[in-house]
């Protein structure tokens, strides 16, 4: 369906898990990995569908996260036939002519004068303004140091 991947680091996996019921699991095609480590997080989600008895292999897993080829196919060996799978191989494809690449992300701080967040899986990508926002955001989805 029309935007059906959900991306799952703005509260981190284990935060969304306890969201992503059954009703979002089916209506959504499948999830997108953009943090931390991506066979575990694979492996999260192959379990929550088997959980909510949901056949996997109907569900689509898209791994994004500072891919290159040898890793992509690292992953999908890994999940082949298990899970369908797409990979967002960006920097590390289209630019390998041997210099060093530029990290520029731009991310959203603040929307209508409201601080908004992102709690990732990966330390370090976290992202607030407010650290108060922040430590209320940690208390409601139980996580420790995003």
């Amino acid at each position: 369906g029309d935007l059906g991947v959900a991306l799952t680091d703005v509260v981190g996996m284990d935060a969304f898990l306890v969201d992503f019921d059954l009703y979002f699991a089916k209506l959504f095609d499948g999830l997108r990995h953009d943090s931390g480590d991506p066979v575990e997080w694979g492996e999260k989600a192959l379990a929550h569908y088997a959980k909510l008895r949901i056949d996997a292999r109907a569900k689509r897993l898209v791994f994004s996260d500072g891919l290159d080829i040898p890793t992509a196919l690292s992953i999908y060996r890994h999940f082949a036939d298990r899970v369908q799978l797409g990979f967002g191989i960006g920097t590390n494809l289209s630019n390998d002519v041997g210099i060093k690449p530029l990290n520029i992300v731009m991310k959203l701080t603040e929307a209508n004068g409201q601080s908004v967040a992102k709690l990732s899986d990966t330390p370090g990508k976290t992202l607030c303004q407010n650290d108060t926002f922040l430590a209320y955001l940690r208390q409601v989805f139980q996580i420790q140091g995003a």
